[in-house]
């Protein structure tokens, strides 16, 4: 799922279905992909310092591209989709999965 930086109706679908599916607070596991560049991946970290997050990245077998997990327990879905939405304005050339 990549997403558009104001696609307020994902995010709008988005934040019904974990209401929906999830009792909140919880653990919620991002998934970025983007070329290895080290300021980027340094912006992503950066934007879930102090959260408590546990970040692991892999690279591609090329190390062209880095895959990028982050768990984090979140008090609610507002919390997921704002950090979705900080990335997508940071991040250069980042995927959301």
């Amino acid at each position: 799922m990549s997403v558009a930086p104001n696609s307020e109706e994902f995010y709008k679908k988005l934040k019904e279905q974990l209401y929906d599916t999830t009792l909140w607070p919880s653990e919620y596991l991002y998934k970025f992909i983007l070329k290895t560049t080290p300021s980027e991946i340094q912006k992503i970290e950066a934007l879930f310092n102090n959260m408590g997050a546990v970040i692991t990245k892999v690279a591609s077998k090329n190390g062209k591209y880095t895959s990028i997990s982050i768990n984090v327990r979140l008090k609610n879905p507002e919390m997921v989709i704002e950090r979705y939405k900080a990335v997508a304005e940071n991040v250069e050339g980042v995927i959301s999965l």
